[in-house]
């Protein structure tokens, strides 16, 4: 079975998403499917390459100006259907190439225009929407949901609620959970395994409050403001108590800052680092007492699953789509948030002050709390188990009512996890 994604880098969570589908299929089925990722925007045309990197551009220097961003193209629907989309053929030529049976989208704006022309190529191709958003309401794009899809995947109940309002079937949707890579599944590490990473990968002191500062794949960062606040207002003794990493994520330019940020305030303990890929997040989220990031699902989503607690960067003002994770957040009463650097002080000093903080551990259980109990199993065999909606040919319908075996076993998730 050959599976073609489509996603785009916009943001750094619809590739994430995409990866970790590949390796679940990789890891599970790997001589039953066949998986291409396809990064639709930038490879159509120009015009849609420049929104992707307007995007990113605003992400990273005034992130509320993605008000503006954001209700243009929910007005303009650049890729709403296929007569909107210049350079069709581009992407016809990957659906030549790859002859997909299935295309799966994990981005909103992919879910329509590039649907109908898959279909009009391929009429017996199924299409699936998988969104990991986490709330409704405004932040939430109409061109996410697309009727005639074959089934939609939503991350938590409150994003199929919001599928549904916008004429998604109920028989076609479902929750499935978070689509997040293998480590985020496998055993915790022991307090032993943690500390030894800090110790000797890190060279940090295990007994001290681990502050994680992320980082956007396409680096938007506050980092040196962040750390020059904690160095001014947070009280020396408890500047002693507190170790700092800070992810870089591809941009050498953050990289340097930060470290000669760290050799200028040697007194406080700061260990700079490049790009981590989902495995090295993984263990970082773990060994991390909390995390400040841009409230993004895909980073929030890895900090629910591992239990770190978050703090909301929300420096330069929240994008639309970022409020709908502090709603969620919110409603599940695991959000701390800043809205410039000074605020991060006053939320750690009760952290750093007392161990055993009843408002730090509350977060931590809620976080828990909220983990789904689908796992990616669960979204792996629901999307290429997906029956097309409608007419079809019979031996797609045959292909689509034959479950596919996990690991020999039959297509049931739960019995997949054993």
């Amino acid at each position: 079975m050959r599976v073609l994604i489509l996603t785009s880098s916009t943001g750094g969570g619809h590739n994430m998403r995409a990866r970790s589908f590949i390796e679940w299929a990789r890891l599970e089925r790997p001589q039953r499917l066949h998986v291409k990722m396809h990064k639709a925007l930038e490879s159509t045309n120009e015009l849609l390459a420049f929104g992707v990197r307007a995007y990113n551009w605003i992400q990273r220097t005034y992130p509320g100006l993605h008000n503006v961003y954001f209700n243009l193209l929910e007005v303009a629907a650049p890729c709403d259907r296929p007569a909107k989309i210049f350079g069709q053929d581009r992407f016809r030529r990957v659906l030549d190439e790859e002859e997909p049976d299935l295309v799966l989208s994990v981005h909103g704006f992919l879910n329509h225009g590039f649907f109908d022309l898959a279909r009009r190529h391929l009429p017996d191709v199924r299409c699936v929407t998988y969104c990991g958003e986490l709330f409704g309401r405004y932040g939430f794009s109409r061109h996410w949901v697309n009727p005639s899809a074959d089934l939609f995947v939503g991350a938590v109940e409150e994003t199929c609620a919001r599928a549904r309002e916008l004429g998604m079937p109920e028989e076609a949707s479902m929750v499935g959970g978070f689509l997040l890579h293998p480590a985020f599944y496998q055993a915790p590490q022991t307090i032993a395994e943690r500390r030894h990473f800090l110790g000797a990968n890190l060279a940090l002191d295990p007994d001290r409050f681990t502050l994680l500062l992320s980082t956007g794949e396409h680096g938007a960062n506050n980092h040196i403001a962040l750390l020059t606040s904690l160095r001014d207002r947070l009280a020396a003794p408890l500047q002693g108590r507190l170790q700092v990493i800070a992810l870089c994520g591809r941009s050498d330019e953050t990289f340097q800052s930060v470290r000669a940020w760290a050799q200028a305030n040697q007194q406080f303990a700061v260990r700079p680092l490049p790009y981590a890929d989902s495995f090295h997040m993984s263990r970082l989220l773990q060994c991390a007492n909390a995390v400040v990031v841009r409230p993004g699902t895909g980073s929030t989503s890895e900090a629910i699953q591992t239990g770190c607690p978050i703090v909301f960067n929300g420096i330069g003002g929240f994008m639309p789509q970022e409020r709908i994770t502090l709603r969620y957040a919110r409603r599940r009463g695991f959000s701390s948030e800043v809205e410039e650097a000074g605020d991060l002080p006053p939320i750690l000093t009760p952290w750093l002050e007392d161990a055993d903080d009843l408002g730090y551990h509350g977060k931590r259980e809620c976080m828990i709390a909220a983990r789904p109990r689908q796992h990616p199993l669960d979204i792996l065999s629901a999307v290429i188990n997906t029956p097309q909606r409608g007419p079809r040919s019979e031996p797609m319908a045959e292909a689509a009512e034959r479950p596919l075996p996990i690991n020999g076993a039959a297509a049931d998730p739960s019995a997949a996890l054993g």
